[in-house]
Parts: structure tokens; sequence; C-alpha cells
């Protein structure tokens, strides 16, 4: 039972499932609002500041990973 229930958490940690991963759900909001074209001065700043918080939304979704990607291999370590 314990096993099954490692398995099943390590392949919900991975993403392994059907959902796409946060990095393509990102570039396609990227892609997105690079594609549209303000017309008002008010209008630029919105997508400016959706920008500067996309990308911080990145650079967040990153480290998130970069500390899930230790703790499982910490946690492969200890059962070793």
């Amino acid at each position: 039972m314990k096993n099954l229930f490692d398995r099943i958490t390590r392949d919900f940690i991975l993403n392994e499932g059907n959902a796409p991963a946060f990095q393509m759900w990102i570039q396609s909001l990227q892609e997105n609002l690079n594609s549209l074209r303000p017309k008002t001065r008010t209008d630029q700043r919105r997508v400016e500041v959706m920008k500067h918080q996309l990308n911080e939304l990145r650079r967040t979704t990153r480290r998130m990973n970069k500390k899930i990607r230790r703790g499982i291999n910490l946690l492969a370590g200890k059962q070793k």
C-alpha cells in the first residue's frame, strides 16, 4: 500500500498526468500578450504590467520546479 501511495505521489509531483506543463501555459499566454496591439496609453501600460507579471510567474515556476526536484532526489536517496 505504501509503495502504491509513493508511486501515485511521485507521478503527481512529476506532473506525469494529462495536464500540460505550466511552462506551456505561460508560453501561450506570452504569445497572446505579444500579439496584442493596444490602442491607448492605458492599454499599453496594462499590457506591460501583464508581461511583467508573466515574467515573475515564469521565475517563480522555475524556482518551484527546482525545489520539487531537490525534494524528489532527497526522497529517492532516503529510500535506497
